[in-house]
């Protein structure tokens, strides 16, 4: 009878020690002054003695994957930026608290442990961490051969944030009049995926090819470009006290989202026109001709985050996030309503 060991199971352990070393540098460029230890231990250390400057701290945690995006990257076998999704999807959703993003952990499932690719995804998480100003203090990578095939893999992350409980973003002051900023988004960011891959497969448009003259991005670097980070555009409105709410446009687009952020009482009026509508979606939309609502209830339509502001404060807030290289528009206002988004 063969001798089995866990390698002839599908799971190489010593794959598993150089994936861990080529990471170790990546990992250790996002680490603060918070982060207590380093690598190996069963739990990552992070020290918040800052709660102490705070009368309420509160803490605030998001999860989130990057979903079939993922599909697209390994079919381009570009692992260098879908990290930077998975970073996006929690820091972009604890900002909408108004919480500092603290630190990260990640999680790696694949077939076989490829450390090449282990580590090009790695890398795009510390990248997400920096840019997020958040330490990435662990992580898991797991082996899981019948499970995914090789060269497939999937990657989910935890972000844990703090904010003082009186200074908490949760809506309740917003009100009709009240002005709606739009931060526009880097492309299709990373949500209605799945409704992108079904479009490219019906019309057989290939990932490989230019859109226009041959300098162009192609269709698979146009869809992968990583989602924006919004935190250095947010944090010193935050600490200033200048917003009243926000919302980050993931699945569901404008119709789900928005209304996350209102009170009851008020609704947000959208003017379509307030923006030149990206590339990308218009090419979806006539590749897969889609119904305009169909666009807003799936995609994020340019704009990554919405901010709820004082009218009397837009257009500094406008100005001061365009003067820091943040595109934004005001894209319509609160007015009194039932719920929901009306676009015009």
């Amino acid at each position: 009878m063969e001798r089995l060991d866990y390698k002839k199971a599908g799971v190489d352990i010593h794959a598993g020690y150089e994936a861990v070393h080529r990471m170790k540098k990546h990992v250790q460029s996002t680490f603060t002054d918070h982060v207590i230890g380093g690598l190996g231990g069963f739990g990552g250390l992070f020290s918040i003695a800052m709660a102490k400057e705070m009368e309420e701290p509160v803490l605030v945690a998001g999860t989130d994957g990057v979903g079939t995006k993922l599909k697209l990257a390994i079919d381009m076998n570009k692992n260098d930026t879908i990290g930077i999704d998975c970073v996006a999807m929690c820091v972009n959703d604890i900002l909408c608290q108004g919480a500092k993003p603290l630190f990260f952990l990640d999680y790696i499932a694949t077939g076989k442990l490829l450390p090449e690719q282990a580590e090009e995804i790695v890398a795009g998480i510390a990248e997400g961490c920096r840019q997020a100003n958040t330490a990435l203090i662990g992580g898991e990578t797991a082996e899981m051969p019948g499970f995914y095939q090789t060269g497939d893999y999937d990657v989910a992350g935890f972000c844990v944030g703090i904010v003082d409980r009186a200074k908490a973003i949760d809506g309740s002051q917003i009100k009709a009049g009240d002005i709606l900023l739009g931060i526009a988004s880097s492309g299709v960011h990373s949500n209605g995926f799945s409704l992108v891959r079904k479009i490219l497969a019906d019309r057989q448009i290939d990932l490989m090819q230019t859109l226009n003259e041959q300098t162009s991005p192609t269709v698979g670097e146009m869809l992968l470009a990583p989602t924006r980070i919004y935190y250095q555009a947010l944090m010193p409105l935050i600490e200033q006290g200048l917003l009243k709410g926000l919302a980050h446009i993931t699945g569901g687009g404008f119709y789900e989202n928005i209304p996350r952020m209102l009170p009851a009482g008020v609704m947000a009026e959208i003017k379509k026109d307030s923006y030149q509508l990206p590339e990308v979606f218009q090419l979806l939309q006539k590749w897969g001709n889609l119904e305009w609502d169909s666009m807003y209830n799936t995609f994020n339509m340019g704009i990554g985050m919405v901010l709820a502001v004082a009218a009397e404060k837009a257009e500094q807030i406008k100005q001061d996030l365009n003067n820091r290289s943040w595109p934004t528009y005001e894209i319509g206002k609160v007015i009194a309503g039932d719920g929901g988004v009306k676009l015009c």
